[in-house]
């Protein structure tokens, strides 16, 4: 998979070369490159990027030719799904995540200030994601979340080829509870059936906890699922 981000601050992408994410790059299962959107500038004295706004209003608003110009230098061929980090897109999820992963090339552009005219959006951009109704101070944030999410989907990015299978919302339901050694930690015990060696008694106890969390939590991905129609 590659993976493009342009961005006025790519520096904040230099954590994604940690963890699991910096491992898959390493290792050549990911290609990842974070975009300088200010060196497309027509302004090459001050590699201006903003302007204010048309209308009023506060703050700035990302110029339209600097991002046009590098999307089309770095995906001249529109061989890359263009992707908008914005409040207007769907909201992203685990089936949104599984279904990005499938994705052999992605160009994610994060916007700043008080947005990006609408116009290059218009013109480059494919899909606009969401990452939840809230404001952030960019869209560099909500891109790490949606390029980590995506990217354990990939073969050979996690570890355990089965880790994404078991997690929360894998299947509908948010994950049970983790236990490790010691068995007993300032008086708490680990629940006696992880102890017992019998995986089958393991998984059954394992989705009731996932079922009850769910139930107590987020009721509400229940009934998405359908766990509830029984009625327990």
């Amino acid at each position: 998979m590659k993976i493009r981000v342009l961005t006025l601050f790519p520096k904040m992408f230099d954590c994604m070369q940690e963890s699991m994410f910096g491992r898959a790059v390493k290792n050549g299962i990911i290609d990842f490159q974070a975009v300088d959107i200010r060196e497309y500038s027509a302004d090459k004295k001050h590699f201006k990027c903003d302007d204010a706004p048309y209308g009023g209003g506060a703050g700035m608003v990302m110029t339209p030719q600097p991002i046009y110009d590098c999307i089309n230098a770095v995906d001249p061929n529109h061989e890359y799904l263009r992707v908008f980090m914005s409040p207007l897109g769907p909201r992203f999820d685990d089936k949104a995540a599984r279904e990005l992963s499938t994705h052999d090339n992605i160009l994610i552009l994060c916007g700043h200030y008080e947005g990006v005219d609408r116009r290059v959006i218009d013109l480059c951009i494919d899909r606009e994601i969401s990452v939840g109704d809230y404001i952030l101070s960019g869209g560099e944030i909500a891109a790490m979340a949606v390029i980590d999410a995506a990217s354990r989907f990939v073969d050979g990015v996690l570890g355990c080829s089965l880790s994404h299978e078991t997690e929360s919302f894998s299947d509908g339901l948010l994950e049970h509870h983790q236990y490790t050694r010691p068995p007993v930690f300032m008086g708490l015990k680990v629940p006696e059936v992880l102890l017992n060696g019998n995986h089958q008694e393991v998984d059954k106890f394992r989705r009731q906890e996932s079922e009850k969390l769910t139930r107590e939590r987020r009721a509400d991905l229940l009934d998405k699922s359908g766990e509830e129609s029984d009625g327990n």
